[in-house]
């Protein structure tokens, strides 16, 4: 008989104590651990039925380098994120806020794939079949070798996985899943432990593409223990306001390619849609003529984004200015505002700064820095930047404008959307030549680029 006992286990971190404890001590997160039964069960191998074979070390010379192959999802942003498209045996993470298009994305991967005459078996533990069909008649992503399953016993999966054989495998989503030796509740960090480990034990012995869609906390983090990020190859976030219809998808962790790459999708009502060109989608409603407005060439990876951000600059009777931004890190537009009262002059203190990136887009890329300086002074000055100038480049603490790099796709994306002039740092001009269409100007300190930009 097994031997049962009761511990207390984190929800959010997976933190393990044998008595109850009002603040976890892995997280810090307050009234997160809950009584758990933890079952202690003699095994007798559990992978023996799975690997059959003993690995003996060999010398990094003597391994031959090949390369991993890869299955085209028909779906070029996907593609550009996975690193050239999905590695067969591998195990992906994928997260997002509820209704954001996890499930849509996937069900249209799914089709795409059945097209390559690929298995694909598409588990659902939140939606019955039906509900799944109208789904797939809504986005036309019916095919005979898609597959659909509504189960949440790992077990009766298992033998499914086993039935159908699929080479593409969906799991929608992995806080829904239990297996029946776990003596606890679905979605807890046991079960979301545990049944990870299998599926990733099924992906990488039978050599299946699978898919885990995973919850995501009120703070956008994964939902369960952080050792399930460790566990997968390849973390995907798929983000977006849910008041705008487009999407970005983002690797934070990837075994197979980059983590600089973003893929960026429309929401419509025949599914999700590729953008070809998001630069052009980012700068479709930008005023003319209003302060307070500039364009940065931004680059997210290898490609180069030209986004919008919007500054207000207003008074305010409070002893204490506020500060906000959204889709821009918070203590660096704080440092950006320090450095144009120091250096520049402008005197702040006593005015509230508003900064928003439009559309939505989060910028973590230093190179925006100048934009941001420029779109803050203009807002402050009430004098408008010339709507044919883009502006890129990092500010110091000491007023310069250092180099960024990449300069050739930032100017390449500017031209080809028709901008005139170019502000960028001076350093950045060493050792290239810029092309004759488009006028460049490179700076040295932040107080020439106004000067450059607000004539």
């Amino acid at each position: 008989m097994a031997k049962q006992k009761t511990k207390f286990c984190c929800q959010e971190c997976g933190y393990e104590s044998p008595k109850w404890l009002g603040k976890c001590p892995g997280c810090q997160s307050w009234n997160s651990m809950v009584e758990e039964i933890e079952t202690v069960i003699k095994t007798q191998g559990i992978a023996s039925s799975l690997i059959q074979t003993k690995e003996k070390a060999v010398s990094i010379i003597d391994i031959e380098s090949t390369r991993e192959p890869r299955i085209d999802t028909n779906n070029r942003e996907l593609n550009r994120v996975l690193g050239g498209g999905v590695v067969p045996g591998s195990l992906i993470l994928v997260g997002g806020d509820p209704g954001i298009g996890k499930s849509t994305l996937l069900l249209q991967t799914s089709y795409a794939l059945t097209k390559n005459n690929l298995r694909v078996l598409y588990i659902s533990g939140e939606e019955s079949a039906r509900q799944t069909k109208l789904r797939a008649d809504r986005l036309a992503a019916s095919s005979p070798l898609l597959y659909v399953l509504c189960e949440t016993n790992f077990e009766h999966i298992s033998a499914a996985i086993d039935e159908v054989q699929p080479d593409f495998l969906v799991m929608d989503s992995i806080q829904t899943v239990y297996h029946p030796a776990v003596a606890s509740a679905p979605g807890s960090v046991s079960q979301v432990r545990e049944c990870t480990a299998h599926f990733m034990r099924i992906a990488k012995v039978k050599g299946i593409a699978t898919v885990l869609v995973g919850h995501v906390t009120k703070e956008g983090a994964i939902a369960g223990p952080r050792l399930l990020e460790h566990m997968v190859d390849c973390v995907l976030y798929f983000e977006g306001e849910r008041h705008h219809t487009y999407r970005l998808l983002r690797a934070v962790k990837n075994r197979f390619g980059s983590t600089n790459e973003i893929g960026i999708f429309e929401m419509t009502e025949a599914g999700l849609m590729e953008v070809n060109n998001p630069s052009e989608l980012f700068l479709s409603e930008r005023p003319v003529g209003a302060s307070g407005s500039a364009v940065a060439a931004s680059m997210e990876g290898t490609r180069p984004m030209l986004v919008e951000l919007q500054a207000l600059v207003a008074s305010t009777n409070f002893p204490s200015p506020r500060r906000m931004s959204a889709g821009f890190d918070h203590n660096r537009l704080s440092l950006i505002i320090a450095v144009l009262e120091k250096r520049i002059g402008l005197v702040l203190q006593s005015q509230d700064v508003y900064l928003n990136v439009a559309g939505g887009v989060k910028l973590d890329e230093p190179a925006v820095d100048l934009a941001v300086a420029v779109s803050i002074a203009s807002s402050f000055r009430d004098h408008p930047v010339e709507p044919d100038v883009v502006v890129f480049g990092e500010i110091g603490l000491t007023g310069e404008v250092r180099g960024v790099s990449r300069i050739d796709q930032r100017v390449k994306e500017a031209q080809k959307l028709g901008f005139k002039r170019v502000i960028m740092p001076e350093k950045s001009l060493k050792g290239w030549t810029p092309p004759n269409q488009i006028d460049i100007v490179g700076v040295t300190t932040v107080s020439e680029a106004l000067a450059a930009v607000m004539r």
